[in-house]
C-alpha cells in the first residue's frame, strides 16, 4: 500500500486555513514545551541552589526573542498571541529578574521592576483610551446597539484585567523591599481578579484552533458527529415564542387590514389621460 495514498486525507496543505492552525498548534507546542523547561529548572534551582538564575532564565529570554517574530506571524495571519506578546515585551524585565536573584545587582525591587512599569503605564494609556471611546459610541445615536455592548464590554474588561495588575505590582514591590507587612497571600490576592477576568475575556476571544487534539473541525461539530445520539436528539433549535389566543389573532388581522387601508388611502392618484390615436 503507497502511503502516500494512506495519509493524503491528513495532509493540512490541502486544506487552507487548516494549514494555518496546523503551524500555529506547532508554533504554540513548541513555546509550551521551553516553558516547561523553565518550569523544571526553577524547580530545581529551588531544591538545590546549584545553578544560576541566569541560567535558569535563559529558556524564557529565548522565549522571549523568539515571540517578536512569532507575535509578527500571528499578525499577518490573524492568530492569537497574547502569551507571546506578553513574553515580547518583557524581555528585558527576565533580564533584570535573573540578574537581581543572582545578586549581581543590588537595585531596589522598584527599580527592577522598570520594565514591567513602562509596560504598565502604556497599558493605562490604552485602557484610558477604550474607556474614552466606549463613552464616546454611548452618546452616539447612529451608532447601533451591538456596537455599544461590545465596545462597553471591552473597556470593562481591559479596566479589571490592567487595573488589578497595578496594583500587584506596587505591593509586590513594596513588599520585598520591607516597605509595607503584608502576607503574600494579600499582595498576589488583586492578582485573582485579573486571572478571573482572563476567563471571562477568553470566551469572547477569536476561534479556536481546529487543529487540537486532532478534531480538525469545530468542538460543537466533532461532538454531534462522534455521538449520534446528540445529532439525533440534542441538534434541535428552540425560539421563546408566547402562544397568542383566538382573540389576539383576530385584533391583530384587523389592525393589519386598518393598516393596509390607511396606507392605499395615502397612495398618490394619477389622472388618467386618454391618448387619441390618429385615422
Amino acid at each position: 500500500m503507497n502511503l502516500q495514498t494512506l495519509f493524503q486525507d491528513f495532509n493540512p496543505r490541502l486544506e487552507g486555513e487548516a494549514y494555518i492552525h496546523y503551524k500555529s498548534m506547532l508554533i504554540s507546542l513548541a513555546l509550551h514545551l521551553i516553558l516547561l523547561m523553565f518550569e523544571l529548572l526553577v524547580c530545581d534551582k529551588l531544591e538545590s541552589s546549584r545553578h544560576l538564575w541566569i541560567l535558569v532564565f535563559i529558556p524564557l529570554i529565548f522565549i522571549s526573542i523568539v515571540s517578536i517574530a512569532v507575535c509578527i506571524w500571528a499578525v499577518k495571519h490573524d492568530r492569537s498571541f497574547e502569551l507571546e506578546l506578553f513574553c515580547a515585551v518583557n524581555v528585558l524585565q527576565f533580564i533584570f529578574l535573573a540578574l537581581r536573584l543572582d545578586k549581581f545587582i543590588a537595585w531596589s525591587w522598584e527599580v527592577v521592576f522598570v520594565p514591567l512599569w513602562i509596560v504598565m503605564c502604556l497599558s493605562l494609556v490604552g485602557v484610558l483610551y477604550t474607556i474614552i471611546f466606549a463613552a464616546i459610541l454611548l452618546r452616539t445615536p447612529e451608532v447601533n446597539a451591538q456596537q455599544r455592548r461590545s465596545s462597553f464590554h471591552s473597556a470593562l474588561g481591559y479596566t479589571f484585567l490592567v487595573i488589578p495588575i497595578l496594583i500587584f505590582q506596587v505591593l509586590l514591590a513594596n513588599k520585598l523591599d520591607d516597605d509595607i507587612r503584608m502576607s503574600y497571600t494579600a499582595v498576589v490576592s488583586p492578582l485573582f481578579v485579573s486571572f478571573i477576568t482572563l476567563i471571562l475575556m477568553s470566551f469572547s476571544a477569536k476561534g479556536g484552533n481546529k487543529w487540537w487534539f486532532g478534531m480538525r473541525k469545530d468542538f460543537c461539530s466533532f461532538i454531534l458527529g462522534a455521538c449520534p445520539l446528540l445529532q439525533e436528539y440534542a441538534n434541535i433549535a428552540y425560539h421563546s415564542e408566547r402562544r397568542t389566543n383566538g382573540v389576539e389573532l383576530e385584533q391583530q388581522m384587523e389592525k393589519n387590514e386598518k393598516q393596509l387601508k390607511k396606507a392605499d388611502l395615502m397612495k398618490p392618484v394619477l389622472p388618467i389621460i386618454s391618448i387619441e390615436m390618429p385615422d
